[in-house]
């Protein structure tokens, strides 16, 4: 009988670590070129993709979406953040009911990322984020959504002042004073820790130091870290994160990967070839829920970047470049989402 328990438990490890991890994709629609949104539904429902991620509450794309059962993640826009923090709990109930809920059912909201990228690069708007969640919250448990809808807010690479070797992960100490705040209301309230990783911008910003190779999941590159073996960036900075967090005691917060991709045009090494060895390697290890090094078996729900290309997007030339399909539903190169 005393053996029961421990055969249980090895039961629930083996059905957790085979357990396939979402993967969504990434709906930007900086464009004037697009197709309709209800065009992009039928594109995203033909190709069994059952997670996206929408940058804001454009009523026009989110509406085509209810009914559809796809899970979406929401994004609140960072000048929004004001007036959301500084306002009422009801302020916060009026703007989920006047920009997601009179669009599509709360049944298909998975997530609202508060924000974008707002720690260090948009930094007038850092003070808001946590009270916009705060409010938020309490919204969502008037309406009884609080442990269904997520909130969170996604962060880029930079917010860590260092990161390789992963170990050394360290968040930057000039948000230290809001980013632990921010990580006890994860930790309290179960909510993810979003995150937007780029080894291609890690690569073409340090290719003295970065392979090719190893931004790609090639086989050439390994790193050690203590006893671990990275063979990939996209691992090593997921594994920086869970050690930053570990450092400063959050280290059973969950991660999200809302947004990593990698152009097929306009910059160095951006080619349809390395973006299918990108996203396919990144997009097959959730689904087999390989995990990291560092917490390996422990699959990662990642959102690839981007639907289509944004012709709009600002910034060098790849960033226009990110689209997995073409306006007429063709796929840019051959990768499989199931």
């Amino acid at each position: 009988m005393g053996i029961q328990p421990f055969f249980f438990s090895v039961l629930l490890l083996l059905f957790h670590s085979t357990a396939a991890a979402p993967v969504g994709v990434c709906y930007g629609i900086v464009a004037d070129n697009l197709p309709l949104a209800s065009n992009a539904v039928k594109l995203l429902k033909s190709n069994g993709i059952s997670n996206i991620r929408l940058f804001n509450t454009d009523p026009d794309t989110l509406k085509p979406f209810s009914g559809t059962g796809i899970q979406l993640m929401i994004g609140v826009p960072n000048e929004v953040l004001p007036s959301l923090a500084t306002g009422t709990v009801n302020t916060s109930l009026d703007w989920l009911h006047s920009n997601i809920l009179a669009y599509v059912p709360s049944n298909q909201v998975r997530y609202i990322a508060v924000g974008n990228e707002v720690f260090l690069k948009d930094p007038f708007y850092t003070p808001y984020v946590l009270p916009s969640i705060v409010n938020l919250y309490q919204a969502l448990q008037i309406l009884g959504l609080a442990d269904k809808i997520k909130l969170s807010s996604p962060h880029a690479a930079s917010v860590l002042s260092s990161s390789s070797p992963p170990s050394t992960g360290t968040f930057d100490p000039y948000i230290r004073a809001v980013m632990i705040p921010y990580l006890q209301f994860l930790e309290d309230h179960e909510l993810p820790f979003l995150l937007n990783v780029y080894p291609y911008i890690s690569y073409i910003n340090d290719k003295e130091h970065i392979p090719l190779d190893y931004a790609l999941f090639g086989s050439g590159t390994k790193v050690q870290d203590g006893g671990l073996t990275y063979t990939n960036l996209f691992d090593a900075s997921i594994d920086a994160f869970s050690w930053a967090m570990e450092r400063e005691g959050f280290g059973g917060v969950t991660m999200v990967v809302a947004e990593t991709g990698w152009p097929r045009a306009g910059g160095d090494a951006a080619t349809p070839e390395n973006a299918l060895a990108y996203n396919g390697n990144v997009t097959s290890r959730a689904l087999k829920s390989v995990g990291t090094p560092k917490r390996p078996g422990v699959g990662v729900e990642v959102y690839v970047f981007d639907l289509f290309d944004e012709n709009l997007k600002s910034g060098d030339e790849y960033e226009k470049h990110f689209g997995i399909f073409g306006h007429d539903g063709s796929k840019a190169y051959d990768i499989s989402f199931n």
